[in-house]
């Protein structure tokens, strides 16, 4: 796990119980049958969480509820030369 973080982020928001719930949410998805799940955007009153499946890394993005989602979503492809190395060097588990 690794994260860069503001002083003003929610601590809740770090906490790992919290980030394991995009892989157990995915989890579930696909024994329902659904497709492989690529991005969770999950909206609070404060703050929103946008997380990115780039197997075998999820990538999350914590912002302003008053962010654009959109460009949030755009970083997987404004990092993806940074994602591809990194899914390359880490083992999946």
């Amino acid at each position: 796990l690794t994260s860069v973080a503001m002083d003003h982020v929610p601590e809740q928001a770090l906490r790992h119980s919290f980030l394991s719930t995009f892989g157990s949410a995915t989890e579930q998805a696909n024994k329902l049958g659904l497709k492989q799940t690529q991005s969770v955007i999950s909206m609070f009153k404060n703050y929103q969480v946008v997380q990115i499946n780039k197997y075998p890394l999820i990538v999350t993005f914590i912002a302003e509820s008053s962010a654009n989602t959109g460009l949030l979503l755009n970083l997987e492809t404004d990092m993806g030369d940074l994602l591809s190395d990194l899914q390359r060097v880490v083992p999946a588990s």
